[in-house]
């Protein structure tokens, strides 16, 4: 592991015409030690033609294939093959602001507790705009996600928390992470500047989460970490989140509700 040096891990599916863009943020960054992991996730476009190109112009890009698995399969066999003490997730359609990662760095050096850094983000695409996410908490991490994928950590953090659960193939992946990195506790910081660009597209995989597979990612949670769901919502999480403190309140006070 080299210290200081920041791994960014670019799982890539399907989205070639958006790689070159998301990559040329990152080298646009002024932190000086950056590595760039890119993963192509069973592709089937040019991902693989662009990705090896890109590779061979840059020595500090190394590419990687993989059958698909879904993101996080793809993340965690990024970061076990980077040797960056820091991790930064990308997606291969979004982009990063050029002081981003050299501010989050000057975050985690000044406080030895900090687990994760991350920033204020702006839609960009077929919406544009801030993107408002609620303050971190622990009671509201147990309840949604407010952390977007794109926020660093420590790469010795990400290996105590188990990595990114292969078992969530389709959605909340990032935010089951947390929840596994920031539990035991360590602290969170928000740097007051935008950083990161989500894209928005017609097809993008936010847009494509059912109400099944929502009903799957809480029953996973709550499986998982059910000491810490209980502790923070004095109860499981509900499929109806919002509520779920206030109506496992009501059901204790009713001697309905078992531990």
């Amino acid at each position: 592991m080299n210290s200081g040096l920041v791994s960014v891990i670019i799982p890539c599916y399907n989205q070639a015409g958006f790689m070159e863009e998301t990559i040329q943020s990152v080298l646009k960054s002024t932190y000086p030690s950056i590595e760039i992991i890119l993963i192509n996730d069973g592709s089937t476009d040019d991902t693989e033609a662009v990705g090896k190109r890109l590779a061979d112009k840059h020595n500090q890009i190394f590419y990687y294939s993989q059958l698909n698995s879904g993101p996080s399969v793809a993340r965690n066999f990024g970061i076990e093959t980077s040797r960056g003490e820091y991790i930064l997730p990308l997606d291969s359609d979004d982009i990063i602001s050029s002081d981003y990662i050299a501010e989050a760095v000057k975050a985690f050096e000044a406080d030895a507790e900090v687990k994760v850094v991350y920033c204020e983000a702006e839609k960009f695409g077929n919406e544009k705009g801030e993107w408002k996410l609620k303050p971190f908490s622990l009671q509201a991490l147990a309840v949604d996600n407010m952390i977007f994928v794109t926020a660093l950590f420590k790469k010795d953090d990400w290996r105590k928390a188990g990595g990114y659960a292969h078992e969530m193939l389709s959605v909340g992946e990032d935010w089951e992470f947390w929840i596994s990195m920031l539990k035991n506790g360590g602290k969170v910081v928000k740097l007051p500047l935008i950083g990161f660009y989500y894209r928005i597209r017609s097809n993008s995989r936010r847009k494509g989460i059912t109400a099944d597979k929502k009903r799957e990612m809480i029953d996973f949670v709550n499986g998982k970490h059910k000491e810490f769901i209980y502790e923070q919502l004095n109860g499981p999480l509900r499929y109806q989140r919002t509520h779920s403190r206030k109506y496992n309140k009501f059901l204790r006070f009713f001697g309905l509700l078992e531990n």
